[in-house]
């Protein structure tokens, strides 16, 4: 396997076991691509081994080619020992030789594996494997050779306790490179939420309680100036309400499912780097918070129409699912025509299908129902009979404009784990740790809350009333940013082929559409409790 192109272990001619048995998956593996079989190395306990001969056999020349290819293309290994898992190269490659003879790179494949394994009384702590350089074949000729295959095992005592051992994966978060990139990407994001904030400040103190003060103790003149001129019109009803309705409902089960992931890591009860775990939670979570979608689905819609709810929790419930699903099946048949395990099976895929049918919709329609009975009244709809004439915006009141601006400051404050997080989830170099994205997820939030609610303000000052869907957009926009430095981190990668191309860009749209969703859902929020805070602070009069 490479970074996202994975293939069983034993389509390349290693030495097989006899029988082969294949582990049953659980859901998370199989979405993540494990097909984990027995092996031939045999490491009992505390049992050392010292060159342990695997097998030898006889490569032919299409066998060669296999091993020429996979490691050219710098494919790596995965295996698991007591449930922990452990890489290593199948082989090397030298672009330059001594030799005036010898023209071209020389392939070798590694024939020897070291296997170090760490135990703290009967439990295994810590596994490690090294292809050793020493034992190598060159494999640069199409020509049969001759193979041994050998291992060795080295086990030593360590006092680490049990409860620790998932912490070795994440070690490398602590090298003092890394370490410095952690600490120069939340001081960053510290920074740009201090001015930020700032910035809000002086707003708030400086504008609002200066229009308020006009408002109140001016004549009627006064009063026709800026937001507070307008504040019939901005519980006006959305457009596209089904739509607006899905998107908030959408986005809030998202950022739910995120929040109970982030929590369940810090319990413990979750270990991102075991056997798909984090993919069997994802999907556990998504199927129950689904009641949720709907309730906030059918709650904002019965605030402004009390009919037609239903077609905003149906919406809520396919606005996600839907395009992921038809992306997903462009890179599952890609992956199917690869032969990779990437592809997921037509069973699982049924099995998909009928969680979403017999749990996932019930949910659904059961939150909406409740919201729909049991809806606050956050908004009061205007009762204007005329929809005041919005004047022309200047050039920098326009949505891509503000889109620009309100996804660019987010995108600055976490570019630098941003880039740790690609290196962690397209390779097996696990750079990031759950508390360090928490962090970043919260400045994240944060920075979101504080521009999206002053660039409300800002369009209100302007007497634009039309902020639902602005402030969505504003949101979600820095996900666009994050979609577009993936692109540049694939035309940086090594990543080539048609298989990578897809499967890279793929799920990154499916990650990016999640969060334009749940930031759109965030942005929307708090710009709704600033107008709700204004339009009370008028009504108090």
């Amino acid at each position: 396997m490479i970074a996202c192109e994975i293939y069983e272990y034993f389509d390349l001619p290693f030495c097989r076991p006899d029988p082969m048995v294949r582990r049953k998956e659980s859901l998370g593996e199989v979405l993540s691509g494990d097909r984990l079989t027995n092996s031939r190395y045999e490491m009992k306990f505390q049992e050392m081994k010292v060159v342990e001969i695997l097998c030898a056999k006889t490569l032919n020349k299409e066998e060669v080619v296999k091993f020429r290819d996979a490691i050219q293309r710098d494919f790596y290994f995965q295996m698991y020992y007591d449930d922990l898992p452990l890489w290593g190269y199948i082989g090397k490659v030298e672009k330059a030789s001594l030799s005036l003879d010898v023209k071209g790179p020389r392939f070798y494949l590694f024939t020897h594996v070291q296997f170090d394994v760490l135990y703290n009384g009967n439990h295994v702590i810590e596994v490690l494997a090294f292809s050793d350089p020493n034992h190598v074949v060159d494999i640069t000729e199409d020509a049969e050779i001759d193979v041994k295959f050998t291992y060795s095992a080295k086990w030593n005592k360590t006092s680490i306790p049990f409860a620790n051992r998932m912490r070795r994966y994440s070690k490398a978060s602590f090298l003092p490179p890394i370490q410095q990139l952690h600490w120069f990407s939340i001081i960053n994001s510290v920074v740009i939420i201090l001015l930020s904030m700032g910035l809000l400040a002086m707003l708030y103190w400086w504008n609002i309680q200066s229009d308020l003060k006009k408002y109140f103790n001016g004549d009627e003149d006064d009063r026709e100036i800026g937001w507070a001129c307008i504040d019939g019109d901005v519980n006006r009803c959305p457009k596209l309400l089904p739509l607006f309705c899905a998107v908030l409902g959408c986005g809030t089960q998202l950022l739910l499912m995120v929040c109970c992931l982030f929590v369940l890591t810090s319990l413990g009860l979750l270990e991102p780097y075991t056997h798909g775990t984090l993919w069997t939670a994802s999907v556990v979570i998504y199927t129950i918070t689904s009641a949720v979608a709907g309730y906030t689905a059918a709650s904002y819609h019965c605030q402004f129409s009390e009919t037609g709810w239903e077609r905003s929790v149906l919406m809520a419930g396919l606005l996600f699912i839907g395009p992921s699903v038809l992306v997903l099946f462009v890179v599952n048949t890609v992956a199917v025509s690869y032969g990779s395990t990437a592809a997921v099976p037509l069973g699982t895929i049924v099995v998909m299908l009928l969680i979403h049918i017999f749990i996932t919709t019930p949910l659904l329609v059961l939150g909406g129902t409740v919201g729909c009975y049991y809806s606050s009244r956050h908004f009061v709809p205007s009762t204007k009979r005329y929809v005041r004439k919005i004047l022309p915006l200047i050039w920098y009141m326009k949505i891509e404009i503000q889109m620009f601006l309100g996804g660019l400051l987010p995108f600055s404050a976490v570019l630098v784990e941003l880039h740790l997080f690609y290196a962690s989830t397209w390779s097996y170099k696990l750079f990031t740790q759950p508390s360090i994205l928490f962090i970043n997820f919260s400045m994240l939030v944060c920075l979101t809350v504080i521009l999206s609610v002053g660039l409300t303000y800002i369009q209100l000052s302007m007497e634009d009333p039309e902020w639902w869907w602005r402030s969505i957009l504003r949101g979600g926009s820095t996900a666009i940013f994050m979609f577009v430095y993936c692109i540049y981190f694939y035309a940086r990668s090594n990543l080539s082929g048609l298989m990578q191309l897809c499967y890279f860009l793929g799920y990154n749209a499916c990650i990016f559409y999640a969060c334009f969703l749940m930031l759109g859902a965030i942005a929307f929020r708090s710009s709704s409790m600033f107008v709700y805070y204004m339009c009370h602070g008028v009504k108090s009069e």
